[in-house]
């Protein structure tokens, strides 16, 4: 897209661009501050955004919001566009539809017009993740599902609110659906909370700026982000680079699922060829085609971080249909495992391709997987049930500078792990253990960062233990000669007796009474560079720390 003349002076365009991105931030502070769920109030797996109001196209993200749903609300604001031409002031549209610009069930959307001097503005949305929306286990992180009813409550695009009245029917049917009623309608709330905050904060950008202004400014930012993609693209030499990244299993069937790319750079355009990949598999590990792309659009944005994030930065990636694989999900094809663990697959295809084209700018694979836990159960003391959603860190791989961090987010969010203090006090549960993987990241002339263990026990009544994890097949590979890092590695304990699941990294309803644990080792990053090159000093370091070798003889 060749450039054009602004019409805005560079201090209003910066004023204006900040001032997107805070309307956003402070819908995403209240979104957080006022949820019930510790997953939303403590680990951040939310977000929000301002979104296009002819073609849905996002315009800003909060700083604070999960960058795995940067392009995944585009295409469900996209998907209201499409559906409900009946959109008044005051409405506000609840939906998580896998396959209506989606991810999994529990990352419900809300959409709602924005309305200025009488006309429609923009779209407001925002996503968050609720601990259980109904399903078969608890969390609805199934990896036995075989269809998506087994998975939880869908919903189409339908009014929550009408006209700035809740719709109570809509609350009643999602109440009645789920585990944990008092604790949904709390989120509830907080979502349409932050979606009125958003309303007041951008009525009064408008009012201080003007629609026109803003709008000018819009286009004007779009533009620049896509020349910036555009010129960390032409610097990535032309070419044809492919890489497989590997998928444990579906959960149902122990195979490994290939994610293989193909990626093409021609000049300023990318392609992202992902037709190789396995077809549809049974089980919960399919992605939606609104998931595949817009893990492409976060590996993309990891790797040039400089470009700031629009709807114009996504315009030189292209990526074909990948139809006939399981990067395409349709119904009725279970996905709970699409969003927090395929698309760090697709992430890790990315880094792997790109890591051929340009090793000097790229890093070894991170972790690459959200490490999802979930263990629910009804609780003796409170008389209550309960549902506890965790994830954990791994560690990110190492770089051309430096070592990878250790105990890092997902390479799909920012959200971190929640405070243990937090959920033992919520939940029947005792964290044993939760410690630094010492070891566990793959050697190199920069190792990777390290994992971590944790041991979680059951302290009263009966409860039942879910997870859908990966990387416990194959550790996160290395690059320019670095070693993987270490795998996942799970372990149930169960009237004292021992055992690991077939699937390696997935499991469900695993019943635990009390005394009965779940231990989990995640995975470290993968090594950078040979590890004979590493500085000696930076070895010893590592021995001194206890990082994996005894240094009981330096005492």
């Amino acid at each position: 897209m060749s450039s054009t003349a602004s019409p805005l002076d560079p201090v209003t365009l910066a004023v204006i661009e900040n001032g997107l991105k805070q309307v956003c931030s402070e819908m995403d502070l209240v979104h957080e501050k006022t949820s019930f769920s510790p997953v939303i109030s403590e680990a951040y797996d939310r977000s929000n955004g301002i979104y296009h109001r002819d073609t849905g196209k996002m315009i800003a993200q909060g700083e604070l919001g999960l960058p795995i749903f940067l392009g995944v609300m585009q295409f469900a604001t996209q998907a209201v566009i499409e559906r409900r031409k009946d959109l008044e002031p005051g409405d506000i549209i609840i939906q998580n539809d896998p396959y209506l610009g989606g991810t999994h069930l529990m990352d419900v959307k809300m959409v709602m017009p924005f309305f200025y001097q009488g006309r429609l503005w923009c779209y407001l949305s925002n996503t968050g993740h609720w601990p259980d929306t109904g399903g078969m286990v608890p969390g609805g992180f199934n990896a036995t599902a075989t269809e998506i009813v087994q998975e939880g409550l869908r919903l189409p695009p339908v009014k929550l609110v009408r006209r700035g009245a809740i719709v109570q029917d809509v609350v009643d049917i999602i109440l009645n659906n789920i585990r944990v009623p008092e604790e949904r309608i709390g989120d509830i709330r907080a979502q349409i909370g932050a979606l009125r905050t958003g309303e007041k904060r951008l009525t009064a950008l408008l009012d201080r700026y003007g629609a026109d202004t803003v709008d000018a400014a819009i286009v004007e930012l779009e533009q620049r982000s896509e020349q910036q993609m555009r010129a960390c693209i032409a610097a990535v030499p032309d070419g044809t680079y492919s890489f497989t990244a590997w998928v444990d299993s579906d959960g149902v069937v122990d195979e490994p699922l290939a994610v293989a790319l193909d990626m093409r750079i021609e000049g300023s355009e990318a392609t992202f060829d992902f037709s190789r990949s396995s077809p549809p598999c049974r089980g919960p590990m399919n992605s939606v085609w609104a998931t595949t792309r817009s893990a492409v659009y976060v590996a993309m944005k990891h790797i040039f971080r400089e470009v700031p994030i629009n709807a114009g930065c996504f315009a030189p990636l292209h990526i074909p249909v990948p139809e006939g694989t399981f990067l395409y999900a349709q119904y009725p094809r279970p996905v709970a495992g699409c969003a927090a663990e395929v698309a760090q697959r697709i992430m890790e295809a990315v880094f792997g391709a790109m890591g051929q084209a340009i090793p000097e700018r790229m890093f070894a694979a991170p972790a690459g997987t959200s490490g999802n836990l979930g263990i629910g159960g009804h609780d003796p003391e409170t008389h209550g049930n309960y549902i506890m959603y965790f994830f954990s860190g791994g560690g990110y791989g190492g770089w051309w500078e430096t070592d990878g961090l250790t105990n890092g987010c997902s390479s799909v969010g920012i959200s971190k792990t929640q405070p243990v203090e937090i959920l033992e006090q919520h939940y029947p549960l005792l964290f044993e253990e939760y410690a630094l993987r010492e070891g566990s990241g793959g050697a190199g002339r920069h190792r990777g960062g390290f994992g971590i263990s944790y041991r979680i026990r059951l302290l009263r009544g009966e409860a039942k233990a879910s997870f859908l994890m990966d990387h416990g097949r194959y550790g996160p590979p290395g690059l320019m000669g670095g070693a993987d890092g270490a795998p996942n590695e799970i372990a149930i304990s169960q009237h004292g007796n021992v055992v690991q699941p077939p699937h390696r990294s997935k499991g469900a309803d695993y019943v635990l009474t009390p005394g009965d644990w779940v231990q989990v080792r995640t995975p470290g990053g993968g090594g950078y560079g040979p590890p004979s090159a590493r500085d000696p000093a930076m070895v010893e370091r590592d021995r001194r720390r206890g990082y994996g070798v005894d240094v009981a003889d330096d005492a």
